[in-house]
């Protein structure tokens, strides 16, 4: 005799005639859950965007911080104007003491005469000899008292001197180089010393030297001078007869012309070395050199 179907539905996992009616069954396996709304959908995906977003932002963000501080700490540092104008400074005060004296003054220094002095069609170019250097001496030791005040009031600290005989060996001139503690320090006190006149003797006094044509170069056989500033120092010469002749330069314009011409030469030999633009600083390794 054969069996009764059973009243179970396969849709629903059931395959055994349990004597429940469907609604039961129904309520029992509510069926499969409803699919999301398309809205839901882009929503979530939106969110997962904005997420995603953010932390590559971040994560950019962090890696751009991290090469910063790499590369500033492998690149060369950077000097600002300021430091670099003070690094120079320091190069060039410490220069008169690195270099030798015969460095700052040489044995042989040119200097030209014009050739419309000369009534001639080139220059004339003489040179003069160093007779002796000077030990070094204070501001108050090497210049009149008005010009020592100032310079020393501005810091001048040595004071170095050499002195020069011309090509004729009629013509002397003694050299000196005021040691100031900057560039800003040396400007000022140039700007501060008294005015020399042309034919004016000018602040700087006589170094002579014995047994040399210089030895009776004193300050009263002054003439005239020369003034330059050059970096932190201020640079100074005074020329004169050695052989005792009493007029001013003045009255002779080509011996004016040739006492100028030795003084400005002296002056602008030695501005050229203590005075010369250090190359530009820079930090050949990581912070701090």
């Amino acid at each position: 005799m054969s069996q009764p179907e059973p009243s179970g539905n396969w849709l629903y996992g059931s395959c055994y005639d349990s004597g429940r009616s469907p609604a039961d069954l129904a309520a029992t396996y509510p069926g499969p859950p409803d699919r999301p709304r398309a809205g839901d959908r882009l929503a979530r995906r939106r969110r997962r965007f904005t997420s995603f977003t953010v932390l590559l932002v971040v994560a950019l963000a962090g890696l751009a911080f991290a090469a910063v501080g790499i590369a500033h700490a492998v690149l060369p540092r950077q000097f600002t104007v300021a430091q670099r104008r003070q690094i120079s400074d320091w190069e060039m005060e410490r220069r008169w003491r690195v270099l030798t004296a015969g460095k700052i003054f040489p044995a042989s220094v040119a200097y030209p005469v014009s050739a419309t002095d000369l009534n001639a069609t080139s220059n004339l170019v003489l040179r003069a000899q160093r007779l002796a250097i000077s030990p070094t001496a204070t501001c108050s030791g090497a210049f009149d008292p008005a010009a020592g005040r100032v310079l020393s009031q501005h810091g001048c600290s040595t004071v170095l001197r050499a002195t020069y005989l011309d090509a004729s060996g009629s013509m002397v001139a003694t050299i000196a180089v005021a040691v100031m503690p900057g560039s800003t320090a040396a400007t000022s006190a140039y700007d501060g010393l008294p005015a020399a006149a042309t034919g004016e003797p000018g602040p700087a006094q006589a170094f002579p030297v014995p047994g040399t044509p210089a030895a009776g170069f004193g300050d009263a056989e002054r003439r005239l001078s020369s003034i330059e500033h050059a970096g932190p120092y201020v640079i100074l010469s005074t020329a004169g007869f050695t052989d005792g002749r009493s007029p001013g330069v003045t009255a002779d314009e080509y011996v004016s012309e040739e006492m100028s011409s030795l003084a400005n030469g002296l002056v602008g030999s030695v501005a050229k070395v203590l005075g010369e633009q250090p190359p530009e600083p820079v930090c050949p390794g990581a912070p701090g050199c």
